[in-house]
């Protein structure tokens, strides 16, 4: 049996990195990062252009009727241009959804854009978490994600579940190392939810898979940029790529990348065709990139030396970005306790 991409989804991710190259340059990025809304806009435009925010939305709700392995090659293409993007947020939404065809519609007709305040579902703070009293959702989620332009907010209450309300007005951007994204502070009082989705355990598998792919994206960024620079720079009038240690660096790097890549796949296929295993390699997925995404950012920018710690070649936005990927949706340690649980291996 081969397990490989068929050639509809190598074009659509050729396709879609065709588009990054110019929308998210390093130049692009860094005016983002510094608060540009022009270009931010111009990308946002850009993948709005190519039909992203329906791809996991089903045919016969208006979207593109793909799978989770599709979202996952897109992913991958962001988190390699480090490009802001509500796209994890909306497909990870649109895989809570199963129940509720006519959110579903909104979202493939791109009149529903969905931000994220599930901070409840794997950490809490003082001070912060929701409540659902009467219908209605009140209190403070903090480290929301794509609230900036959502319609709708997909909330986690305290107790774990999930529910849909329109979204308000009362945010407060939260500074994050992550420069290429915004998370934002969320304030509800008395929001009257327009659902409450029973696929929690579905949502949390698609959210942490699809942060191991965009880990995935950023660290194979991080390793071509490392060969390339170990095969221009000279030292003692060599390539430093020709030295036995950096070699194996660079072989190290891409021996820890390609596990990843099997997983991201094994687990997205899992869960497209329902296998009860889906959400655990899924979990394991985001366990694995995490400790394998910081060991590349690492000696990614050891390869470059002292180069890869300026702003000239820009290695950081990468760094963290899988630094923030690390600890989304739950830590490398949260996400394999989850794997446990769901293999019966806990109590």
């Amino acid at each position: 049996m081969e397990f490989a991409l068929s050639e509809d989804q190598r074009l659509l991710q050729d396709s879609l990195k065709g588009v990054l190259a110019g929308a998210a340059s390093l130049d692009q990025i860094r005016k983002i990062a510094l608060g540009d809304a022009d270009a931010a806009g111009a990308l946002e435009a850009a993948l709005s252009e190519f039909g992203l925010a329906s791809l996991l939305v089903p045919e016969d709700a208006g979207g593109l009727g793909l799978g989770l392995l599709d979202a996952c090659l897109v992913q991958e293409a962001l988190g390699y241009h480090v490009a802001p993007s509500r796209f994890l947020a909306g497909a990870a939404a649109a895989a809570a959804f199963t129940d509720y065809p006519d959110l579903l519609t909104l979202i493939g007709a791109g009149e529903a854009k969905f931000g994220l305040a599930v901070t409840e579902l794997t950490s809490r703070r003082d001070g912060a978490g929701l409540s659902l009293a009467k219908g209605k959702l009140s209190g403070k989620a903090l480290l929301a994600m794509s609230i900036e332009g959502a319609t709708h907010i997909l909330a986690a209450a305290a107790d774990g579940n999930l529910h849909v309300v329109e979204a308000v007005t009362e945010i407060v951007p939260m500074q994050t190392i992550d420069r290429t994204r915004t998370f934002h502070e969320v304030k509800l009082t008395g929001a009257k939810t327009l659902g409450s989705p029973k696929t929690g355990e579905r949502f949390l598998a698609t959210a942490r898979l699809l942060v191991a792919a965009d880990t995935l994206g950023a660290a194979q960024a991080m390793l071509d940029k490392a060969v390339a620079y170990a095969a221009e720079r000279q030292q003692f009038g060599r390539p430093i790529g020709s030295f036995q240690a950096v070699k194996h660096m660079c072989a190290e790097m891409a021996a820890k990348l390609e596990p990843g890549r099997a997983l991201i796949w094994h687990a997205a296929h899992a869960l497209d065709i329902g296998d009860g295993e889906g959400p655990v390699m899924a979990n394991l997925a985001k366990s694995y990139m995490a400790e394998a995404g910081t060991f590349i950012a690492r000696t990614s920018t050891e390869v470059h030396g002292g180069m890869g710690f300026t702003d000239l070649l820009g290695l950081h936005y990468w760094f963290k970005r899988i630094g923030v990927n690390r600890q989304l949706f739950g830590s490398p340690e949260q996400a394999r306790e989850s794997a446990a649980e769901l293999q019966g291996l806990l109590a």
